[in-house]
């Protein structure tokens, strides 16, 4: 293996691949970075064996091959680099990588390519596609909701429902649940998978802010579900079993709307929380159809207590509700829009918000039980 690249190429390449390597397995071979010539050009790829990431590196090849290296020793020796420099690459004796830009020479130890696991790519005619920029912002809407906690796997990742034209992602631990519906360019039949969160948000990392579309693929074996754009390709497994009915968690109605400025709701819950952390971290919000404000947001621990008023529009009758003041925030600093929403049905009931201007997303976020 003989080639060489630009230094800018390489380095970003490495950045994007380097998310899916391996941090705590015992296989040295996740450790490192697959170099194989392609198409032309450099193909990247690592894996931790939930995600894998592929990318390709436009560059002239003299000679064809493959080894892997490890990823994080590479990705600084090429940031080290002079900018705009070209980098070449050799594959010597040993599995030795020879770098060389200018006058500047590194050797690195690699692992045979054979040892590195076998990860899919695009070539199959997609399920269907999804434009980038509509994707990505659905994913920043709905992974954060997923839980961390591996005591129930299924509920670490995210439902992904296909049916016709339309996606619906739903992510849930047991304290709240976010769903999102958008259009997909290619009708398809009902399907659901479940992708774990942690690959999704690094799917969210390399997506553009643009309109142009990525492939969706799902595997013959409905185990894998892969991404691809161009010149990049994000694969990961999927998560078997049945994700919760979180439909019928949802409310079907309520008795207490309070429309709110976000940027409003979200300073005043920011502030109550520093309050509150020392603590429980609950805070309180007070909704008064008759009260001159509208909402009242607070916390009361030991350390002291916080209170602010925030104009909002109430329809129904006025209630207080205690919310963990983290989904709070995790809501609103996640969803844009200017206003939303907050329904309510008691102070024991689920808090529903929808950012008003789209009926595409909620979310719900379960109370706290408080003495008063």
């Amino acid at each position: 293996m003989k080639l060489s690249v630009l230094q800018e190429n390489l380095a970003r390449g490495l950045q994007v691949v380097s998310r899916a390597v391996s941090t705590r397995s015992t296989l040295p071979v996740l450790n490192n970075v697959l170099l194989r010539t392609e198409d032309g050009g450099l193909k990247l790829t690592a894996t931790n064996l939930e995600i894998g990431i592929t990318y390709w590196v436009p560059g002239k090849i003299d000679t064809g091959g493959s080894m892997t290296v490890p990823a994080r020793l590479l990705t600084d020796i090429v940031t080290g680099l002079p900018a705009n420099e070209r980098v070449e690459l050799e594959l010597q004796a040993q599995e030795m990588l020879h770098i060389k830009a200018g006058r500047l020479e590194t050797h690195v130890k690699g692992i045979d390519a054979e040892e590195f696991p076998a990860i899919p790519t695009a070539g199959e005619r997609p399920t269907t596609r999804v434009p980038q920029n509509i994707l990505r912002v659905a994913l920043g809407e709905v992974t954060f909701a997923a839980a961390t906690d591996e005591a129930r796997p299924i509920l670490t990742g995210v439902l992904a429902h296909f049916e016709g034209d339309r996606l619906t992602l739903a992510a849930a631990d047991n304290y709240r649940i976010a769903v999102k519906t958008i259009t997909v360019l290619d009708p398809v039949e009902e399907t659901s998978l479940v992708v774990p969160a942690r690959s999704l948000h690094e799917l969210s990392r390399v997506l553009s802010d643009t309109d142009e579309p990525v492939d969706i693929v799902l595997s013959p074996s409905r185990n894998q579900v892969l991404f691809h754009m161009e010149g990049i390709d994000v694969v990961s497994r999927l998560i078997d079993g049945q994700f919760p009915n979180y439909q019928q968690v949802l409310p079907k109605g309520f008795t207490t709307k309070a429309t709110v400025d976000r940027d409003q709701l979200l300073k005043a819950v920011r502030l109550a929380s520093l309050i509150a952390s020392s603590s429980a971290n609950i805070v309180k919000l007070q909704v008064g159809k008759d009260a001159e404000i509208g909402l009242t947001v607070s916390a009361a621990t030991d350390v002291g207590d916080n209170r602010s008023e925030v104009e909002a529009v109430v329809e129904g009758d006025g209630t207080t509700i205690a919310f963990n003041a983290r989904y709070l925030l995790d809501v609103l600093m996640n969803v844009d829009a200017e206003q939303f929403s907050l329904e309510l049905n008691g102070p024991l009931s689920p808090g529903v918000f929808r950012p008003v201007g789209d009926g595409q997303y909620v979310h719900v976020v379960m109370p706290v039980k408080t003495t008063s």
